[in-house]
């Protein structure tokens, strides 16, 4: 887990705010938004006039707090919840009981901001079922709670944003008719990792980058997310959502954006955003009968991971013993522009593979003559490789003489790792919820980014409705079929990572 944060992180302070946690008994309250908190309050990037307050329904403020100090115990032990330490993280904690669809619960809610007085300043954070946004949206607005007289009023919602066009659109449309646009912060904790932000700084504070980052040099790119892990307690989920909606829709296209885009004219949120969507308008759109050349899906069954036995999807709690639904997904992309013309991007993902490892692969074009043309010295294609985790950092692949009176060629490995083993990176959760309170919007996503990435993917997602079986690959390898022929033109074909 992530060391608390010093002062080297905190060089803008937020002004004092009301967090209000909808959901405050769940799972991602317990795991992500408590232990952020309290590093964020350690260092600075919460005022310390701020309140916590929990949305709750069927608890005492009693058990409330209990139950925050045993999960802080569990997820985020390394920040010492101690008496004296709890005491004073707990002055902070506020409890207002009911339920979501009753507008009386935000008639109290509203009542308590007046009532502890200070900063009318508020962070509505939806840590609840997608279905309960709109919902909650409704009842802030009836009780005059997204009006922004006296403060900023922030709404954040988690992903999935819908599950496909048509709820995406109808999802943005109810929010928007009871909170303003700019008042909406769409989570995705992915973009929170100081890993995936670099990228712009490798891209646009490096002049050796630009010359070239384009379809003259650069191959092919590959964009991946590997997992070990299954899909542990979000069978419920993950049986609607699959590998498709739950990493490449939202997730990698996203990292996509990052590599492909324009420089912005600033760095401001909409000027970021505005060149991640002519990225995603570039997009060549599939046609149907095409879907199958350019995407791969597949299952995992049983297998071994570290020397352990792990079961098939379909033999996990709450799945279906004949589902078809994805546990990995692999999209070739192509984007129509004068940049990228003609350079595939493989996005791909999976869960119970043989790493965890996520990274983007550019692969460069090989010499257009060998002049080392012998058996043993056939040069490998020169890579440059962002690893976002593990151990962040940047690896470049070229080709060097090996020792001695010869001139074969040998791969050279040089590693940039991003941060020392012992320095201290700031979460993801603490980096988002930093920026809803300064009201920087440039990690999260506008409603037409939303809208764009769906449309992009909607064929893919209508071709997958009349799947009846699907492929299924052994947990703990790499043996996806169709992978290679999706990476059929790339120099090296398909990137394993190591």
């Amino acid at each position: 887990m992530t060391a608390p944060l010093d002062q080297r992180f905190c060089n803008e302070s937020a002004d004092p705010a009301n967090i209000v946690i909808f959901g405050a008994t769940g799972d991602l309250t317990k795991r992500k938004l408590m232990p952020a908190l309290v590093r964020m309050l350690d260092c600075g990037l919460v005022h310390p006039e701020s309140r916590i307050i929990g949305v709750v329904r069927d608890m005492s403020t009693d058990e409330w707090l209990q139950l925050v100090r045993d999960g802080l115990a569990e997820f985020a032990p390394e920040v010492g919840m101690d008496a004296e330490r709890w005491q004073a993280f707990s002055a902070a904690l506020k409890m207002v009981h009911g339920d979501l669809d009753d507008d009386a619960t935000y008639g109290r809610l509203a009542e308590s901001l007046e009532q502890l007085g200070g900063s009318r300043n508020a962070m509505f954070y939806c840590a609840i079922p997608p279905r309960w946004y709109r919902v909650a949206a409704r009842g802030l607005n009836r009780a005059g709670l997204t009006a922004e007289d006296e403060g900023y009023r922030r709404l954040v919602i988690e992903k999935p944003f819908g599950m496909d066009l048509a709820s995406a659109r109808e999802l943005n449309r109810e929010l928007q008719s009871f909170i303003n646009e700019s008042q909406i912060y769409r989570i995705d904790h992915y973009l929170g990792k100081e890993s995936v932000q670099n990228l712009l700084v490798y891209r646009f504070a490096n002049s050796i980058m630009e010359p070239l980052w384009n379809r003259n040099y650069i191959d092919s790119i590959q964009i991946s997310v590997s997992e070990t892990l299954g899909i542990e307690y979000r069978a419920k989920y993950y049986e609607n959502a699959g590998a498709l909606r739950d990493m490449i829709q939202s997730h990698l296209m996203q990292v996509m954006t990052l590599v492909a885009m324009e420089p912005p004219v600033e760095f401001t949120a909409d000027a970021v955003r505005d060149e991640k969507m002519k990225v995603l308008r570039a997009v060549r759109r599939f046609e149907p009968q095409l879907v199958a050349e350019d995407t791969v899906a597949a299952q995992y069954a049983s297998g071994s991971i570290d020397d352990a036995a792990v079961p098939a999807y379909v033999s996990e709690d709450g799945v279906a013993p004949d589902s078809s639904t994805e546990t990995f997904a692999a999209v070739r992309f192509q984007i129509d522009n004068w940049r990228w013309q003609g350079v595939p991007f493989i996005l791909w993902s999976g869960k119970r593979l043989k790493k965890k490892v996520s990274e983007v692969m550019i692969r460069f074009r090989k010499p257009p003559f060998n002049l080392f043309d012998t058996q043993a010295s056939v040069p490998a294609a020169n890579a440059l490789v962002f690893r976002l985790q593990p151990e962040a950092g940047v690896v470049l692949r070229m080709n060097a003489k090996q020792p001695g009176l010869t001139t074969d060629i040998q791969r050279l490995v040089m590693r940039a790792p991003y941060a020392d083993d012992d320095a201290e990176v700031a979460d993801a959760y603490e980096i988002l919820m930093h920026d809803v309170l300064t009201g920087d919007g440039t990690l999260f996503s506008r409603s037409d980014e939303v809208e764009e990435s769906w449309e992009i993917v909607e064929p893919i997602l209508q071709a997958a409705k009349e799947r009846v079986s699907i492929d299924r690959y052994r947990a703990g390898t790499w043996d996806i079929r169709g992978m290679e022929t999706l990476t059929r033109d790339c120099v090296g074909g398909w990137h394993r990572p190591s």
